[in-house]
């Protein structure tokens, strides 16, 4: 097809550029219009910069999507979606198989953007990760993208401090996000940008599309903040594009964020949402609702384009691009595979350690530091043990890497051992993370730094999930291996009060599909639980400890706590394997059950204590095994926990009994509270007596 001739060329474009544009936003424009449901007026306005990115900056390979040095886009205003699909549609940037491998597929076809929105599509209302190879990360929920950049950012720089040698710069690549006044309202770019300015992260640059519009009208109705000001006060380097349709101007300050190394930089592109469309141009109908077929045609008239063209891809565009992006990033991707191998000889400790990395494999013997606790009534906080556990593991898994939200030391998951310093930015090689009090941002930095194949880890008390739950949640959507350490699990904290005592919070982290909650019950459930923890490549946990002392049990007397794995398992029973009532317990609960069955074993009552300290592993179980630890016949069931009873119920039956908490807590020294509250042995036998009762 002959080129378009357009009427309305962008600044310092020529006709090929012009064309390429406007390809990317009638794409859009048809997309949303054949959805009858999208965001058009985004793509259509930021089309000069996604081209002139991609194609003239991009470090990217369109034959391998999953090139570890390729520079990274994010795109967290993730309701204009159009524009990264367009861009990977005429990019030619290829699908990756089950095995991670590119196949010959295109990975947006033409075809897929007709189905945008649509049931099994590749084109999702929004940008998901493990449904669009290219797509970086999923995004939606706003602000979420920059936080993930930013966890982008700081692996980058990890993995460049790891890595890199004298003459192989393997790890030396960018990251892109694209935001809008949107993100930049949420709270959690506030926190992100503050962590990237603090860690001066030269290598990530925002481009902030500023224009002035969300779903409800003008920004000015609740945002009126000089952002530019903002961000240097953050240490952030500010780079102004007046005119988002000037691609020599964003050319320009793309390249200058290359050559800046002080801090990040934010570019600040004044755009005109809809732009070309004679009566949406800058208003908010065109943010969140199609143009309509009339308002199409005349903005394609205004293109210069032919109007009654639907999906119309000119065969010069994929052209352009495999020209620029496509050869660019095929001999840079060819040049690091070459340097690679020479690597590979001259460091092959190090080079495995990546490939193990990138295929979220283990080194041989890691299990082996796992340490074992003996039996000991006093034992010890769960968070204590988990300090052990995980300086002992980390020291033999060199990518596993985390800190805390300004709790390492009430956490204990500052990583202690010779070497292990700090992230800062006088140290990238660091592998203890400062993320200061930023929950928010912490948890959407530990995405980031999944995507980029650490094993990243961060820690809070667990009532501030509260804060770190959308992240959390977008982990989960995406499967990631992050792992949350969550102390202070319960009423046990004492004196601090309801406010930081954790009561629904184990109900609502259960509710999010694919996440694993883990909750051991003493020091050797705790190193069971890194043990299954580690070996999981494609889901998140939330391992929750305790502040105060559990018990170590005595796993000669009772069951080795390798039952971890499974999710529950038998830990003492009756004689003869026949129960009347099962005891089911987690976590700090574990030891009253335990309590409970002596007390009822004296009594002559065949008892069973169940420790469950992860529902997701064990659903996991095929049923054989399920009904094995929990026999269907047995209806005398009592459940233990210091948190809501939601969700147990599906566990103890129409006939089963509750110990816990049925409101918040209060502020008292721990003993003195689960008195308060009835979490006791003699509870418990109360339970189990009544269960038997109306069984």
């Amino acid at each position: 097809m002959a080129t378009t001739t357009t009427t309305t060329p962008a600044t310092g474009a020529d006709q090929l550029t012009q064309l390429s544009i406007n390809t990317i936003r009638t794409l859009a424009m048809d997309a949303v219009e054949a959805a009858n449901s999208g965001h058009p007026g985004t793509p259509m306005a930021l089309a000069p910069l996604g081209y002139t990115l991609w194609n003239q900056v991009l470090r990217y390979d369109p034959d391998d999507p999953s090139w570890p040095s390729r520079d990274r886009f994010v795109l967290s205003c993730g309701h204009a979606s159009m524009l990264l699909y367009a861009l990977l549609h005429l990019a030619r940037v290829k699908r990756l198989g089950p095995d991670g491998k590119p196949t010959d597929e295109l990975s947006v076809p033409l075809e897929e953007i007709k189905h945008f929105r649509q049931l099994h599509s590749r084109t999702p209302g929004h940008p998901e990760h493990s449904e669009t190879s290219g797509v970086e990360t999923t995004t939606g929920p706003l602000g979420q993208g920059l936080g993930n950049s930013v966890g982008m950012a700081i692996a980058q720089r990890w993995l460049a401090a790891h890595f890199n040698r004298p003459d192989f710069d393997l790890f030396d690549y960018n990251i892109y996000a694209l935001c809008s006044d949107g993100d930049m309202m949420e709270g959690i770019s506030h926190e992100a940008a503050s962590i990237a300015g603090h860690l001066k992260l030269s290598n990530l640059c925002w481009i902030y599309d500023d224009n002035h519009i969300t779903i409800e009208g003008d920004t000015s109705l609740a945002f009126d903040e000089n952002v530019g000001t903002r961000f240097k006060g953050y240490g952030w380097n500010v780079i102004h594009v007046p005119d988002a349709n000037d691609v020599a101007a964003i050319a320009k300050a793309l390249k200058k964020f290359q050559r800046t190394s002080t801090g990040p930089t934010l570019i600040i592109i004044r755009s005109h949402i809809a732009w070309g469309s004679p009566h949406k141009q800058d208003t908010h109908s065109a943010h969140g609702s199609p143009l309509g077929a009339e308002e199409i045609r005349l903005t394609k008239a205004v293109y210069g384009w032919p109007e009654d063209a639907k999906f119309l891809v000119p065969e010069e565009v994929p052209e352009n691009f495999a020209k620029n992006l496509g050869a660019r990033g095929r001999k840079l991707h060819k040049a690091w595979t070459k340097k690679f191998a020479a690597y590979e000889q001259q460091y092959p400790d190090l080079a495995a350690q990546w490939k193990q990395m990138a295929a979220r494999e283990l080194p041989a013997g890691w299990e082996e530091v796992i340490p074992s606790f003996p039996a000991d009534a006093k034992g010890m906080a769960s968070r204590i043990s988990g300090g052990k556990v995980l300086n002992a593991v980390a020291q033999k898994i060199p990518w596993v890497i985390g800190g805390a939200a300004d709790l390492a030391p009430s956490t204990m998951t500052h990583l202690t051992f010779d070497g292990a310093g700090d992230f800062e930015s006088n140290n990238y090689a660091g592998r203890n993370f400062h993320f200061g009090i930023r929950e928010h941002g912490m948890a959407a930095a530990l995405n980031g730094m999944a995507l980029s194949m650490v094993r990243p880890y961060g820690a809070t008390f667990f009532v501030f999930t509260d804060y770190m739950r959308p992240s959390m949640r977008l982990s989960a959507i995406m499967g990631l291996p992050v792992l949350y350490v969550l102390t202070h699990d319960s009423i046990g904290l004492g004196e601090d009060g309801p406010t930081h005592e954790p009561i629904e919070h184990l109900a609502a982290l259960r509710a999010i599909p694919k996440l694993v909650t883990m909750r051991p019950g003493d020091a050797n459930e705790v190193a069971e639980a890194y043990r299954a923890i580690l070996k999981l490549t494609d889901r998140p946990v939330a391992l929750i400890l305790s502040r105060q002392n559990l018990p170590t049990l005595d796993r000669g007397v009772y069951a080795p706590a390798a039952g971890v794995a499974r999710g529950a398992y038998v830990l003492a029973d009756a004689e003869g394997g026949q129960p009347r009532v099962l005891l089911m317990g987690t976590g700090s609960e574990l030891s009253l059950c335990v309590g409970a069955y002596e007390r009822l074993k004296q009594e002559g009552i065949a008892a069973r204590v169940v420790s469950m300290p992860s529902w997701e592993l064990f659903e996991d179980q095929d049923q054989a095994y399920r009904d094995q630890v929990l026999p269907p016949a047995v209806t005398a069931r009592v459940a233990v926990e210091a948190g809501c009873p939601q969700g147990w119920d599906k566990y103890i039956g129409p006939r089963g009994r509750f110990v816990g908490m049925h409101g918040f807590g209060a502020s008292a020294p721990a003993p003195a509270l689960f008195k308060e509250f009835g979490i006791t042995v003699d509870n418990v036998v109360a339970s189990a007596k009544a269960a038997l009762e109306t069984a």
